[in-house]
């Protein structure tokens, strides 16, 4: 099945190096990436981008992609999740996945459409900041994640989180998105 995104050719990944497909959304994720890295301060080896993640509901299951995973002081300390269109909407799918990705809450999370963003804190879902200037440098991710208490996710929490990640991400897509495995 041929993706719905238009294919401008290949690129070199910003954090890994690999070839990958030239679209109009990696451009922004490479734009992130950079910002990342030369303006927020980590290094790429604490940035993970396309981090794989199963979720499921009920008898059903995917695996979709985390656009970036932050590590710091041996912790995953923020994610962000890249999708055109309304940063509202993206919001709770979000942070559904901050509570997947770890056995604890993910403190912060990012999403953004690649012009604004919407920093998220983890444990609340409350609206911190807004704007990609706005995402955490390394130093204050690093102060939040040694400060913080990262509270465990329930195996029954965790499930209604994979419930709603599935409803948003894979149930709610397009069928022709080729960056979801419905598996």
């Amino acid at each position: 099945m041929q993706g719905h995104h238009l294919i401008l050719g290949e690129l070199v990944d910003f954090i890994t190096g690999e070839t990958i497909r030239d679209t109009h959304d990696e451009r922004y994720r490479q734009n992130l990436a950079r910002i990342l890295v030369n303006q927020k301060g980590f290094m790429k080896k604490e940035i993970k981008p396309r981090r794989e993640l199963r979720v499921s509901a009920g008898e059903k299951s995917a695996i979709i992609k985390i656009d970036f995973e932050i590590h710091v002081s041996g912790k995953i300390g923020m994610i962000i999740k890249y999708g055109p269109g309304s940063l509202v909407t993206r919001q709770r799918p979000a942070l559904s996945v901050s509570r997947l990705v770890a056995p604890y809450q993910v403190p912060i999370v990012v999403v953004t459409n690649g012009k604004d963003a919407d920093i998220l804190e983890g444990k609340t879902g409350e609206v911190v900041a807004q704007s990609l200037q706005s995402i955490p440098s390394k130093r204050d991710l690093v102060e939040k994640v040694t400060t913080m208490n990262l509270s465990r996710i329930s195996a029954e929490q965790a499930e209604i989180e994979s419930r709603i990640v599935y409803a948003y991400e894979v149930d709610g897509s397009c069928p022709c998105d080729d960056t979801i495995c419905r598996l």
